[in-house]
């Protein structure tokens, strides 16, 4: 089994395979049914032993690096780009890559505005396993 990080972006990524309204702009009803196929896309895989664990992200956010001892860190914001910003991940554990590509597409039907598939796009990331070897 090989975990996979399933990376949801508010912006960013190809361009989108449809023009769809952003979720802010979505009734209460579309939002609920979106969540709800996510909810039931997580049960189904925890029913097979594929699913580790998921979040949905808030769109505020910045990014903060270190700047030397004794100095504050440095923030780019108060808030990142919008295209920069992750909506959500799942973790997924299982038996490929082939698998974790075609979980990602079933994701990526949720249903967004009018109860369309959204056709989203999803970062698919495999975890690392072992340290990178070291050059010599």
């Amino acid at each position: 089994m090989m975990k996979y990080l399933l990376l949801k972006h508010y912006r960013g990524g190809p361009a989108p395979a449809v023009d769809r309204a952003p979720m802010d702009q979505w009734t209460p009803e579309e939002v609920d049914a979106h969540v709800q196929y996510m909810r039931d896309f997580a049960r189904r895989l925890e029913e097979t032993g594929e699913y580790v664990s998921s979040q949905a992200l808030a769109p505020g956010g910045a990014f903060v690096r270190y700047d030397g001892e004794g100095r504050p860190p440095v923030t780019d914001g108060p808030f990142a780009e919008t295209k920069d910003l992750i909506a959500g991940w799942m973790i997924i554990d299982v038996d490929s890559w082939d698998r974790a590509v075609q979980l990602a597409g079933e994701l990526s039907a949720a249903p967004g505005a009018g109860g369309e598939p959204i056709h989203e796009w999803l970062e698919v990331r495999p975890f690392l396993t072992e340290s990178p070897a070291a050059a010599e």
